[in-house]
């Protein structure tokens, strides 16, 4: 009998988003594929250090306390080592008991193609060029940025950040201020269809499952007093009054609550981030990103007008 996976929440995780391949990535380059397979081999029951993603993904699957025998999360591994050079990443998932069973092996090839085949809802690699070949094919995908990470393993909460525009919504809003270049005829536009919903943007699907396990939550908190909410989901984004209705208008379309929204007004997002210490942050631009990302686990979303840029080769690459 197939097995269904699409009653959960499934997160397509590439080895390099889970774990550090700093050191693995060096010798590739610098040696070649022979002396890179027979380096993991010899290490292959060396645990590979953990990676930006690691914190979050160790907290979403704790999730799955709330259903053991149907659990709500599945993550599966989408790698661009073959199966002998994976080993490495297996036994070191293994090594830090992640629940995580499934994977795929592509042998240098990018493993966007199957992220349908097993209806993944968030696809996260660090290889930039795999991320947008997975958003140009219409995937949710987000490229997880460089950073000196810290995981609090006393902090059970997990706190997730989403821009709006270009990521929880389409690009639409966006592209009327980026083609004007006027804040006032942004609001005009935002005011006239304040009671229009935003079409989807890449993570909407994401969040609505992320919903639903904070549902899940709140039920458990009534049964069981004693049970602390481990989610906490926030907005952060740069518009402000009056642009904020059509914000709150659209989550009430999706009938998704949220636990924060900040409407910063163009203020940087990093001073309320820091103090928030998401496990992860969406963002499509990446200037929003370049100072939260080195302390903070930070997700670009190549998506829509903010991500135009001239053609550039994507051909498959090794790594």
């Amino acid at each position: 009998m197939a097995f269904d996976l699409s009653s959960r929440l499934v997160i397509g995780l590439a080895s390099s988003a889970l774990f550090d391949l700093t050191a693995s990535d060096e010798v590739f380059r610098e040696a070649g594929e022979q002396v890179y397979r027979d380096y993991q081999r010899d290490n292959q029951d060396q645990p590979l250090a953990r990676g930006v993603a690691f914190p979050f993904i160790r907290r979403l699957l704790s999730l799955n306390q709330l259903n053991p025998d149907n659990p709500p999360v599945e993550v599966i591994l989408l790698s661009r080592n073959d199966p002998d050079t994976g080993l490495r990443v297996m036994n070191s998932i293994e090594h830090y008991g992640l629940p995580i069973t499934r994977a795929v092996f592509m042998q240098g090839k990018s493993p966007h193609a199957y992220i349908p085949a097993f209806d993944i809802e968030l696809f996260l690699s660090a290889n930039a060029k795999d991320v947008k070949r997975a958003v140009a094919a219409g995937y949710p995908a987000g490229q997880i940025l460089k950073g000196e990470i810290e995981d609090d393993s006393s902090d059970l909460q997990l706190r997730i950040a989403f821009d709006f525009d270009g990521v929880l919504a389409d690009d639409e809003a966006e592209t009327v201020y980026k083609t004007t270049q006027s804040l006032g005829k942004f609001h005009q536009h935002e005011i006239s269809r304040e009671d229009i919903p935003h079409t989807p943007g890449p993570l909407k699907a994401f969040l609505k499952r992320i919903a639903v396990i904070q549902a899940m939550e709140i039920q458990k908190k009534l049964h069981d007093p004693r049970y602390e909410p481990i989610l906490r989901v926030s907005i952060v984004t740069a518009r402000n009054a009056p642009a904020h209705k059509r914000v709150i208008n659209t989550m009430r379309y999706w009938g998704i609550d949220v636990n924060e929204a900040f409407f910063m007004g163009g203020v940087d997002k990093t001073k309320v981030l820091d103090i928030m210490r998401p496990h992860i942050f969406f963002d499509d631009q990446k200037l929003h990103l370049e100072s939260a990302s080195a302390r903070l686990p930070s997700v670009h979303i190549p998506f829509g007008i903010a991500n135009v840029e001239p053609a550039e080769d994507l051909s498959l690459t090794t790594g």
